[in-house]
């Protein structure tokens, strides 16, 4: 399977919307997907309704070195979750940005071999670029990059242009997908953000659009993804077209 970072470097964007909604996209659809919250904001674990100790996160796979396996809760609608902690913001300024620090997670995860398992992974990262979202970037097979239909969140995708090329220029190259997130039909701005990255990322840019939804919305306060909250929606089927496109684009690779 894949490990998918979702990521850009402006905040507000719908990463962990779109990590919360894939994942469930993808159980509902018998693939066992584990998602990692490393943003210290937590928003991924808050909304998925776990309330842990520190330890019993992510903080203790990087303070205390718990086995990634020891620290998966899994939610009602069959996603499991390693969850985060605002106590990981400490260790993201504790560890080194060396080289050995930066790859823990990324050893971690085929040492344990999530790498080369039937279970996608998909990991929720903090939009500052620090340790801990470069320790997924370098984790990670690919970069899903969801930006609102906005002039601003344009330039963080900008930035992680920068940031990618830098790895590629490690021997790290990651192939990425971006897509427009909260799109809004016949809006002055969505359509001018919508042709710009079309224009920009080309084959790169998904032909899927996210609408902006009041159910995606209204699910998040509730706790729930949108397919357990209103799963005829349309931005249930907006997520699910969005898992299908990745799969048959190769992006996201699947055993079946």
């Amino acid at each position: 399977m894949t490990i998918i970072a979702v990521f850009n470097q402006k905040g507000g964007v719908g990463k962990t919307t779109t990590t919360a909604n894939l994942a469930a996209a993808m159980a509902r659809n018998g693939l066992n997907p584990l998602a990692i919250d490393l943003d210290p904001q937590a928003h991924l674990t808050s909304m998925s309704g776990v309330k842990l100790p520190a330890t019993k996160t992510a903080v203790g796979f990087f303070q205390n070195h718990t086995p990634l396996s020891d620290l998966v809760v899994q939610l009602p609608n069959q996603v499991n979750l390693i969850p985060s902690h605002m106590e990981l913001a400490r260790i993201d300024m504790m560890l080194g940005n060396n080289r050995r620090d930066l790859r823990v997670l990324k050893k971690a995860m085929a040492e344990e071999m999530l790498s080369s398992s039937d279970t996608p992974v998909l990991i929720d990262c903090c939009p500052m670029l620090g340790v801990l979202s470069l320790s997924a970037l370098i984790a990670a097979d690919v970069v899903l990059v969801p930006v609102t239909a906005e002039y601003l969140a344009m330039n963080g995708a900008q930035q992680l242009d920068q940031t990618l090329n830098g790895l590629t220029a490690q021997g790290l190259y990651r192939p990425r997908k971006v897509f427009i997130n909260r799109y809004q039909r016949g809006h002055t701005t969505s359509e001018k953000v919508l042709h710009e990255l079309t224009r920009r990322y080309g084959r790169d840019f998904c032909r899927t659009r996210v609408f902006e939804s009041q159910s995606v919305l209204e699910g998040v306060g509730n706790n729930q993804d949108v397919f357990s909250y209103a799963p005829d929606s349309e931005g249930a089927e907006d997520f699910g077209f969005l898992l299908d496109e990745l799969i048959e684009t190769g992006f996201i690779k699947v055993n079946l």
